[in-house]
This record gives structure tokens, sequence and C-alpha cells, in this order.
């Protein structure tokens, strides 16, 4: 049986759900951070158990020559911070694994939402074949958790007899990592139990409250958005999940079996919350806002003006409280970084470095005062739906990729990789060919990416978008205004183009080809965008 067992150290007592391994593959999506407070709402407020089971005696046949993988994900993390991309914080040890690895610096994630993002990653499927399109257990939330059915890669890897872990953040129902096979999980209570009820958030909405009434937190912060931890770094609940991935790492290293292994940080979602030396990291008088920054929002979408999340309402926010909030941000991806190195330095301690397969990715960005907006909602701005990705074969040579790629595409990779048998629609593509031959690999004809917002807690939005080099068009079949971006000329997406004359016959080739996409993936929403392609033609 599994054994639960509370964990009641320091560094997990603030610990947070996060809502929503290995010898040759390692994928990372943004979760490593500092702990968080035991008050929040979205994040759970819980505290974290450890799940261990002795390994089975499943049959090894036919499997000691698979290779190891191991999944390194975080939670809400953004694509422009790091050194290797020329961002603001110093990543020696995410800059060390870019360099041995495919950097596919055009990645988009599915949804900019935890729980249907991470659904889309472990089951390969967009969230109107599986069910889960929104978050789970939140608020007005229909969702309480993924079907059992589907099982996705964990199962997969356990049925192909991979000795599978699973650390941290979950976020698409209880248990659900046990139920699909994994023998190693070290998660948060919370994640183990039934639902009875949404969590909803009452003590967000009394903070934010407070901070339009002008107060604040201790020593002058305000926690919904910033907030400098007591202790250290040994205190924080992203140490925690190292310390746990790193247990997990030298139990799969005692196995005569191939290992599958997830390590998922619940950092840096916002707040962003970091302990010393990492809060004072960056001073604020020099942090450069973007070009984006607080941009008025004209003749955008009525959505973005509604805060559907208590901490969207950001009225009483000042320059210096975005400069902070910015700041701590950077400090959790320099804790992060240590992370990283701490969990890499122990695969090579256990002797899985050199063939060990590595991603490294994010679930989603977050927004810090670009277009006067803060953490995510159902929009489609690239500081959202722009993901870090990296991914290490060590049998390729190491190549930055700039063609666009999707989240989806990696659950394709990894079967592929563990010669994983198929269980249902496979949406995405292999990012192997890209890999092996670069830019190349793909034509301009499919140089894209298909991004999907139904749900945001409860509310309908339906929103689908298509990515391409130089345009983005956001389809909002809930409001009349539906947005088209000129990347090439306005990256920073401040004005929206749907009405320019000019872009008419861009406007009516991305519909099209929205069309086509949704059609690939058998999305039902296809009928309604070819009912405004026909009337607009």
């Amino acid at each position: 049986m599994l054994k639960i067992n509370d964990i009641t150290n320091a560094s997990s007592a603030g610990a947070f759900v996060v809502k929503k391994g290995f010898g040759a593959i390692l994928a990372v999506t943004c979760l490593l951070g500092a702990a968080c407070s035991s008050q929040s709402v979205e994040e759970g407020g819980l505290q974290p158990v450890a799940l261990k089971e002795a390994a089975t005696s499943a049959s090894t046949q036919n499997v000691a020559d698979k290779p190891n993988v191991l999944v390194l994900m975080f939670d809400d993390m953004r694509f422009d911070t790091f050194s290797y991309r020329g961002g603001p914080v110093p990543t020696p040890n995410i800059d060390a694994l870019a360099a041995q690895s495919t950097r596919f610096d055009m990645a988009m994630t599915t949804t900019g939402l935890c729980s249907p993002s991470r659904a889309a990653f472990f089951t390969g499927r967009w969230g109107h074949r599986t069910g889960l399109d929104d978050n789970v257990a939140l608020w007005h939330s229909r969702q309480t958790g993924l079907k059992d059915e589907e099982g996705g890669i964990i199962k997969r890897a356990s049925d192909a007899g991979y000795y599978v872990g699973y650390v941290g953040k979950w976020h698409l129902g209880p248990n659900g990592m046990a139920k699909r096979g994994a023998e190693f999980v070290d998660t948060y209570k919370k994640e183990l139990e039934e639902h009875e009820r949404q969590g909803a958030p009452y003590g967000r909405m009394a903070q934010t409250k407070r901070y339009l009434a002008g107060e604040r937190d201790e020593n002058g912060e305000k926690n919904q958005y910033y907030l400098t931890l007591k202790g250290d770094y040994d205190d924080t609940q992203a140490a925690q999940k190292v310390r746990a991935g790193q247990e997990m790492i030298k139990s799969a290293a005692k196995e005569d079996r191939p290992f599958f292994g997830v390590i998922s940080f619940s950092q840096p979602h916002p707040p962003y919350r970091v302990p010393e030396p990492y809060a004072s990291m960056f001073p604020v008088d020099e942090i450069d806002e973007p070009a984006n920054y607080m941009a008025k929002r004209v003749n955008k979408p009525l959505s973005q003006e509604i805060p559907w999340w208590p901490w969207h309402e950001v009225s009483h926010m000042t320059d210096n409280d975005w400069r902070e909030s910015r700041a701590h941000y950077y400090g959790a991806i320099a804790m992060l970084d240590r992370a990283v190195g701490e969990i890499i330095q122990t695969a090579k301690d256990e002797g899985m470095w050199d063939d060990l397969h590595i991603v490294f990715i994010g679930d989603q960005g977050s927004m810090i005062g670009e277009h006067g907006l803060y953490d995510k909602s159902a929009y489609a701005y690239d500081e959202l739906m722009r993901i870090p990705l990296l991914v290490r074969d060590p049998d390729v040579e190491p190549r930055v990729v700039n063609r666009i790629v999707s989240l989806m595409d990696v659950p394709v990779t990894m079967a592929e990789w563990m010669d994983l048998k198929p269980d249902g629609a496979v949406d995405g593509d292999s990012l192997t060919p890209l890999m092996l031959k670069g830019d190349s690999a793909i034509t301009d004809a499919e140089d894209d990416a298909l991004y999907a917002y139904e749900w945001y807690n409860g509310a309908w939005f339906g929103l689908r978008a298509i990515r391409t080099q130089d345009y983005k068009y956001v389809w909002n079949p809930g409001d009349e205004r539906d947005e088209l971006y000129d990347l090439k000329n306005d990256p920073g997406e401040i004005v929206n183009q749907i009405d320019n004359p000019d872009y008419k016959a861009k406007l009516l080739s991305l519909r099209k080809r929205l069309e086509l996409r949704l059609v690939e993936v058998e999305d039902s929403s296809v009928t309604r965008l070819q009912r405004l392609i026909e009337l607009n033609s």
C-alpha cells in the first residue's frame, strides 16, 4: 500500500499545492520555488505529504535498454528571464542545461491555465477530447479532475515496465499519479483527497479590500503579489521538492528497470515569495519595465477589464509595487536555478547523467504588469502563451530551434523515446526531426501553434488563437471583438489591428489557418468559426 507521511520540517509547513524523472529524459515544468503562504486559497493552503511505496516486481523483460526520463516542470515560468536568453537573471545551471539541449526558443503552451495545460502535457490531447478544459477544484469551476481512463504518459510508462515517480504539483484530481502507476509519490495532502467543494478565494478578497483601502502587509509588502519569506533557501517548499526529487532519483538508481520521473515545482507561480538573498537580489530601482508595461487596453475584449480572481484587481498597485513583484519573480528564477543545479548534480552522483534525456518546460507564463494585467486569465498574450522548453537527448547535438512548437509536442516525443504504446488520439508532433535537422525540418506552412482557452474557473470564453512567426489572431466567440497583432511591428501586442482594412487579407488568411488546425484536432468549435469566415469573406 501507499504510505502517507506528513512532512513536518519547516520547509514544508508553508508549502502550497499547485492547482493544477529520469535517467535519459528530464522534463521541467515551472514548479520550483519558494514556500507559499498556508493561507493561500488558489494554491490550496495545504500541507504536503509524502507517498512512498517499494518498487514492485514488475517484469523487466525487453525494457532494460530503454532510456531513463525525468520531467522538470515549473509553474507559471516565463520564457524571457534566463541569462541564456539574454534575460536579467543569472541562471548558470539552466544555461548549462541549455548548452547541452535543443533549445526551442519559440515554444507555446496549449492553454494559459494550470490544469488544462498539464492535462494536455500528460495526455497529449486537447481539452475537448479529455474533458479537462478548466482549473480543477477552484471557485465555480465544474471540474474535479482528469478522468481516470485518461491514463496518459504516466500510465503508458508504467505499463511499459518503467519505474515511475512523481514529485510536486499535479492539480489534475485526487491521487491521480498513483492511480496511473506512479510508485514513488511525494505531493501535498490536498492532491490526494476528494474535493467536497471547490475552493473559493475569500481570503484573497479580504486582502484585496485591504489593499484598496491603502493598507499593506508586514514590512510594507503586498503578499498577494510579493513577499520576503523568513528563513533561507533550505526552508522553502522548492528545496523540499528538491530533496524529494533527489530521493526519487536515488531510488530509481537502485532499480533494474528504466525510470520515468516528474519533479513539478510550484514556483514561480504568483504570489512571488522568496527568502533572502533572493528577495533583494535585484534592486527595485534597477528593474526595467517592458515596453507594454501598463499599456492602455484599447479595442481589447471586455473580459480583460474584469478581475476574475481577487488579485486581478490591481488599481491599488504602485509602480514600486510592480517593480517589487518583478524583482521577487526574478529572485524566484534565481532560486530555481539553484534547485535545477542540485537535481542535476544528484543525477551525476548517482551515475544517471550521461544518458539522461531532459525536458525542461513551463506550463505557461504569467503577467507582471504587461497591459496592466497580473497572473493569468483568458487571453493569449505572449507573456502567458510562450514557455521555456529545453530538450536534452545525449545522442543529439545541441542546437537552437526557432520554429514554433507546442507543449503538445513534448509527450509525443517522450513516448517515442520510451517506445510507449498509444492510448488514444495524438494531437502533437514529434520534436525529433527539429532536434536532428533544425529549422529546416518543417515548412513555413507548418510554422504555427494552436492555443485554446475554453474556461477560466467556471467562466466560459471559448477562445482559440493561432500564432505564427509574424502574426497572432485571437478568436473570441464570447465577445464581439477579436484580436489581430502584427508581431513584427508590434511585439508587445499593444495595437489590435482587427478593424484595420489594411490587414483584411491577413485576417482572412489567419482565420482559415486557424480553421485548418481546428479541423486537424477535431475541435467542434470549428463550425462556429466557419460561419464567421463565411459571413466575413
